[in-house]
């Protein structure tokens, strides 16, 4: 299905490069917050990327310098004071729903993180599957620092996955932000490139990904967030299962053609 390519949200700026979209916040005299309606605007189009045959890998890119500040303070950290229980619950599960969105999609996301990336910005870079980030990079998960628990968004089950446990922990309890050099040397970020190469790195690394047999980069991706709760022998059941289901791929069929006559497979997802 064609769903996404004439995509016009309101809240964010989508573009299509071939077939990797990108995602760019787009209020950059703040630093790019979320607001209520961001949130939903974003949980909705990863939503609807599970379904999309138009799209087959997405950037979220930095707007004029910086990633994403997190919830935006007038326009969602004042209005949650004033809320009941009821209305408090419905906005952690909306956030929360942002990220199994991105982990649901079936497409790899690259976040390429210049300037701040702190609160909900932060988590957007680790729900990613690939990240990037330019030496100035400063990455935060400061919900302590306003006077909530650092689990939030999934922070606590994904973040130690990422970077270990204590690590993890020392972020979470403190809210300090995590260097761009910490971030690479934990393995949090997969390599540092300048501000000026940043975007056009990334976007070169999902075109890369998305020249390829994109089915089984959907296993891949689902297999990768399955995987975390299974014991060792489901795990190896899962993937052989997984396997036996690509290999009946035309893709997989294309790779063997092409080898035969010493030929670079162009593989077209099916």
């Amino acid at each position: 299905m064609n769903l996404m390519a004439g995509l016009t949200p309101d809240h964010f700026i989508w573009a299509m490069h071939g077939r990797v979209a990108t995602i760019r916040l787009n209020n950059p005299e703040r630093k790019n917050p979320l607001t209520f309606d961001s949130y939903a605007e974003l949980r909705d189009t990863f939503r609807a990327l599970a379904y999309a045959d138009d799209v087959d890998a997405v950037v979220f890119l930095p707007n004029e310098g910086n990633f994403c500040s997190g919830g935006d303070v007038h326009d969602i950290i004042g209005p949650l004071t004033g809320m009941d229980m009821k209305g408090l619950l419905r906005f952690t599960r909306m956030t929360g729903d942002l990220v199994k969105a991105m982990l649901n999609c079936g497409k790899p996301i690259v976040s390429a993180v210049d300037g701040v990336a702190v609160g909900a910005g932060a988590i957007i870079t680790m729900a990613s599957d690939i990240r990037l980030a330019t030496p100035g990079a400063k990455t935060a998960f400061l919900f302590t620092r306003v006077g909530l628990a650092g689990c939030d968004m999934g922070a606590c089950a994904i973040l130690p996955r990422l970077i270990g446990q204590g690590r993890a922990a020392e972020l979470l309890y403190t809210g300090r932000s995590m260097s761009a050099e910490e971030g690479e040397r934990w393995g949090y970020f997969n390599r540092l490139v300048s501000a000026g190469e940043l975007e056009a790195d990334a976007l070169a690394l999902a075109t890369r990904i998305a020249e390829g047999p994109n089915f089984a980069h959907s296993i891949t991706k689902t297999q990768l967030n399955h995987e975390w709760s299974m014991g060792l022998d489901q795990a190896i059941e899962a993937e052989a299962q997984a396997q036996a289901i690509c290999m009946q791929t035309k893709d997989f069929h294309r790779a063997y053609e092409a080898f035969v006559q010493k030929a670079k497979p162009v593989f077209e997802g099916d």
